[in-house]
């Protein structure tokens, strides 16, 4: 029989990838440096193979390719464990114990409070470990398993992860107050591309969703400096300044993003007469093939009672 490497020695090599350093390999995995050390020498050895490079000059460790490989594998394995106990666990109690759910910026303030009640109340059995972050990085916890589902908006660089569509968020064009536009009843999209188009720094989806609304290209900025905000907030102050216009998610002018500023909001037409008005899909995403997919799917109806709540 073919010895196989034990779980804890999978868990050492995928912590250590993660962390690039072995302290904090140890930490993640609550164990010694010196006990991850020999589990990660004695999978080698069971696997009579390089993982490491050895003798390199640098206190980070370095990964040979054979290395990468079998760290690859061994999330998939360590995946297919988990799911065993996922699938005992969700045919006893479906939606109940912990979820650690990941949610993008521009949705999570905005929603998660009218959403947080609504879960409570039709599951309350759920214990709901919220992390926010951009939609790449939540991705990455998604596949390294750090993370159970996700909420976000679609298209999205989403990986190989598994997406299912709960409820549309609209556009709002943001303007100063005094903007000419700001007089019409509704903005078409194709005015907006002759504006300065304010965005959010590279790294949020929102920005990429925005370019798309207006049929812009993808390497636009939002002007010769080049600035960009962090947070719909500060878009917004921007926006109350004058230096241009912003689209907004439909919930989060909902949920009190101008709070007070000299902002006008509108609604987008869309460039051709029937097409539905520019806006983002938001979605549910997990590992393919979860053993919990029929659960998260169970919770979508709750998420568009929250967007439809505002």
């Amino acid at each position: 029989m073919i010895p196989v490497p034990s779980p804890q020695q999978l868990r050492y090599l995928t912590a250590l990838a993660d962390h690039g350093h072995f302290g904090r390999a140890a930490a993640a995995t609550a164990v010694t440096q010196s006990t991850l050390s020999a589990g990660i020498i004695a999978l080698e050895r069971q696997l009579d193979a390089h993982l490491l490079e050895r003798g390199v000059p640098t206190k980070r460790p370095i990964f040979t390719p054979l290395g990468m490989e079998v760290v690859k594998r061994a999330r998939t394995a360590l995946a297919a464990l988990e799911a065993v106990t996922e699938t005992v666990a969700a045919a006893r109690d479906p939606l109940s114990g912990p979820l650690r759910f990941g949610v993008i910026p521009s949705i999570g303030p905005f929603l998660l409070p009218r959403l947080m009640p609504i879960l409570r109340q039709a599951f309350p059995r759920l214990r709901l470990w919220l992390r926010e972050d951009q939609t790449e990085r939540l991705v990455t916890q998604l596949e390294a398993g750090r993370l159970d589902l996700l909420l976000l908006a679609l298209p999205c660089a989403c990986g190989e992860a598994e997406t299912w569509p709960v409820a549309t968020d609209p556009f709002l064009a943001a303007l100063p107050a005094d903007h000419r536009l700001a007089a019409r009843d509704r903005v078409p999209v194709a005015a907006l591309g002759a504006e300065r188009l304010l965005l959010l720094e590279d790294g949020h989806c929102l920005r990429q969703h925005a370019l798309d609304a207006c049929g812009l290209p993808r390497a636009m900025t939002t002007g010769e400096d080049d600035f960009a905000a962090t947070s719909l907030h500060t878009l917004v102050q921007m926006v109350a300044g004058g230096l241009g216009v912003t689209l907004l998610p439909r919930i989060a002018v909902e949920a009190g993003v101008l709070a007070g500023a000299p902002v006008a909001v509108r609604p987008v037409e869309a460039a051709t007469p029937g097409e539905a008005p520019p806006g983002r899909m938001l979605a549910l995403a997990w590992r393919p093939r979860s053993p919990r997919a029929a659960e998260f799917r169970g919770l979508a109806p709750a998420i568009a009672e929250a967007v439809a709540g505002g």
